[in-house]
């Protein structure tokens, strides 16, 4: 608002007030305000997000390293967000695949930030635009050296930090040649994005160039009345600067650290102006002018650091622009910003030939490069003499920018380097994270995923899950719901490499989603069997296996099976297995006086076929043994006989339970790979089960379990029994159980998961 208001005080001061609505549409139009992450929803997910760490009373850095940056990505169609170092909340490596650090200083928070993102197989790259890496550098700047002591420290203790923020960063981005050959000294890898105009700059310096060079010639118009032509003193100066043959000569410094650059030129300068009577000087900024101008004070024009908005019209009512910079180290990686800022309005810049623009000015044609006081005499006077070659040069620089200095003819080279430094990314999409043998699989597959590198994601529909910790590795979650079912709605932007369904409700945000490169499903059940005839919930389910846009994974040889002759997909497959160390072996005790029998399985789900197992305790003696249910839901008949309810039994809990049973029955009809079984046997326990399609793959008939027929109640009391009484079954049983289950062990499959997800 501040800026909009000064903006109409200054239109109205110089052009009356005929253009000052329509030039406020303009600025409210073009300057919407960006949104912060910090102001975005919880669930947001992005490419990019910047860090910046450079403060506002020094704004030109950020805009030209985050604001820029961030339109090139957008023209390149990634999506980004910003945030300041000092408004950072913790849990922002949720929220996108790459971070760009911007001039931070290192802190305790910034440390922590890149130490978890590299944990996460986030990657965390640092930009910076000047050498305030190291005091090595920065000692070399008079102004520097000019500081007070206590001033001094307080800078050198910034830049010392900004250095040690870069050394902990996998790459860097920077502006110049110059910049990235010091900048290999610290980082492994250094890329060049150079600084380059937005579009708002190039709308700014084209309004500038149409008040210049085309508003004037609307003086005798005949279409408005003479005193509401538009820019009329804007015109009067003009035919005033015509009368005398006024030539102005531009120095736009930018801050005050460039006192030095211009003393350099001082001496051309003085010639310049002695010579030609009609050369004027404007000279804008945080400078100092020199003593030896003095003379020519009645010919020089300041004005102090202006907004860049109103830089444009002052660079485009020179017509010379000269950029000064003493050859050292320092300036050799400085940027080209003001020839840029100046090719944008037309007006030729002279400029050292040092680093930026000696790499980018074509001498002579897109501008003049100069290395001695000789030099810089020549090029001025051939330019104050000739104002051909004046604009000749100005439209060869305007071209050449606009062909290669934007930020929309930038947009490919930014995004090539992201892409080629993030870590491939892969999000499983869940229904929840409530403990299954389904969901830990999957869990499972993303921590070994995590260990190999990928940089994954958990998505659910569950607001109040913002990490989960799980086989000791943390992983982002975030929420995928879609508001309305309108995908332009989702929270999540960010591009996905690879999503993967697990249940057959998360597969329609897989298909949807715009920003997802493999798309795959995995299957660990029959689902379809999950309803009874009748339920439109069957029908949907089922569909889900005739996508031929979708690879199919699965973890079981039945469902390989019945996924190919049912529905003609070739899929894709790995066992399961389980982390041993979670689940360790004893013996059991069958004196005890009373024999628990376990059972495991939702009562609500008829393939758990839960009530037969209650049929068949029912035929056991009570006095002999007891009874624990076990079941994620909490749910229960009225009818069970249980001595010990367990329901929502944590995870990290399970393994004491088993150990506490000597027996689990397991009545399930449908599994896609039963997990109870294979932990009961690897903590020492036995297992009498219902053979199905999920156990079959390592379940072993009188070798490491006792398996019976579904229905046969009298056959499973005897499995029981024949357990209880005989000793050397029990010794089979052991070892053929702990040697299953040393053979699923995680630690052996996991070059085999790595590979499942390509």
């Amino acid at each position: 608002m501040l800026n909009l208001l000064e903006g109409i005080g200054y239109t109205v001061k110089e052009e009356g007030f005929y253009n000052v609505p329509k030039k406020v549409s303009h600025v409210l139009s073009m300057h919407r305000p960006r949104f912060d992450f910090s102001s975005r929803q919880d669930n947001s997910f992005f490419d990019v997000i910047f860090i910046n760490g450079c403060d506002y009373s020094v704004p030109h850095p950020i805009r030209y390293r985050v604001d820029h940056q961030i339109e090139e990505l957008e023209a390149a169609g990634l999506t980004v967000q910003k945030v300041n170092a000092w408004e950072m909340e913790k849990d922002i490596l949720r929220h996108a695949r790459t971070f760009i650090i911007f001039r931070c200083p290192l802190s305790d928070e910034v440390e922590s930030l890149i130490r978890q993102a590299k944990k996460l197989n986030k990657r965390v790259i640092y930009d910076i635009d000047d050498l305030v890496i190291d005091t090595a550098y920065t000692d070399s700047i008079p102004f520097v050296n000019a500081m007070t002591a206590h001033d001094k420290s307080c800078y050198d203790d910034g830049v010392r930090r900004m250095g040690e923020t870069l050394k902990l960063c996998d790459c860097a981005i920077t502006t110049t040649e110059g910049m990235a050959e010091e900048l290999k000294k610290y980082v492994p890898r250094v890329y060049i994005n150079r600084n380059v105009a937005s579009e708002s700059m190039i709308d700014y310096s084209n309004i500038a160039i149409y008040r210049r060079d085309v508003l004037p010639s609307l003086q005798s118009s005949s279409v408005l009345p003479e005193d509401r032509v538009p820019y009329k003193r804007a015109v009067e100066r003009r035919d005033e600067k015509q009368k005398t043959q006024e030539i102005r000569i531009g120095y736009f410094s930018g801050s005050i650290t460039h006192n030095a650059d211009f003393n350099s030129v001082l001496p051309a300068l003085s010639k310049v102006m002695e010579t030609h009577h009609n050369v004027t000087l404007m000279v804008g900024g945080e400078l100092d002018v020199p003593d030896d101008l003095m003379p020519f004070s009645e010919r020089i024009v300041t004005f102090p650091f202006c907004d860049w908005r109103r830089l444009p019209n002052y660079i485009a009512s020179c017509d010379i622009n000269i950029a000064p910079l003493e050859n050292t180290l320092f300036n050799r990686a400085k940027s080209e910003n003001k020839w840029i800022e100046s090719s944008l309005v037309k007006v030729p810049t002279v400029a050292s030939n040092v680093g930026a623009f000696k790499k980018m000015i074509q001498d002579g044609v897109t501008g003049f490069l100069c290395d001695c006081v000789e030099d810089w005499c020549a090029a001025l006077n051939r330019l104050i003499l000739d104002s051909d070659l004046r604009k000749s040069v100005g439209e060869s620089a305007y071209l050449y920018c606009h062909e290669h200095c934007t930020t929309v003819s930038a947009a490919k080279a930014i995004r090539d380097i992201i892409v080629k430094e993030q870590s491939p990314n892969l999000a499983m999409v869940m229904p929840s994270v409530n403990t299954s043998g389904g969901v830990l699989v999957a869990l499972r597959h993303l921590c070994i995923l995590q260990d190999a590198g990928v940089d994954v994601l958990l998505l659910n529909t569950d607001d109040s899950t913002k990490w989960l910790v799980v086989f000791g590795h943390r992983i982002p979650v975030l929420n995928r719901v879609v508001p309305s079912g309108k995908l332009d709605k989702c929270p999540l932007s960010g591009a996905i490499d690879t999503a993967v369904a697990t249940l057959w409700d998360t597969l329609d945000f897989v298909k949807r989603y715009p920003r997802i490169g493999k798309k795959k499903y995995l299957v660990q059940n029959l689902e379809t069997d999950f309803y009874l005839p009748g339920d439109r919930l069957r029908l949907q389910a089922n569909s889900t296996y005739l996508n031929n846009d979708i690879d199919y994974l699965t973890i079981s040889p039945w469902c390989e099976e019945w996924l190919h002759d049912r529905f003609g997909q070739n899929c894709k497959s790995v066992p399961n297995g389980l982390d041993l160390a979670s689940f360790p072996h004893s013996e059991r005790d069958f004196s005890m006086p009373k024999i628990r029998i376990l059972i495991e399985g939702d009562c609500g789900s008829d393939y758990k076929n839960v009530d037969e197992a209650f049929r068949v305790v029912e035929r056991l003696d009570s006095e002999r043994y007891e009874i624990w249910y076990m079941n994620y839901t909490g749910k229960k008949k009225p009818w069970y006989r249980i001595d010990n309810f367990l329901g929502r039994v944590p995870h990290d809990q399970i393994s004491d339970i088993y150990n506490q049973c000597h027996i689990l029955l397991k009545t399930s009809i449908l599994e896609s790979f039963s997990y109870p079984p294979l932990e009961m046997m690897a903590t020492g326990g036995f297992v009498v089960a219902v053979p199905n399609g999920g156990n079959a793959e390592f379940l072993r008939d009188g070798l490491n379990c006792l398996l019976y027929d579904r229905g046969d109640i009298d056959a499973a009391v005897s499995c029981i029994n024949r357990i209880v009484n005989d000793h050397g079954l029990r010794k089979t049983l052991y070892d053929g159980g702990l040697k299953t289950a040393e053979e699923r062990d995680w630690s052996k499959l996991t070059d085999r998961v790595v590979r499942l997800y390509d």
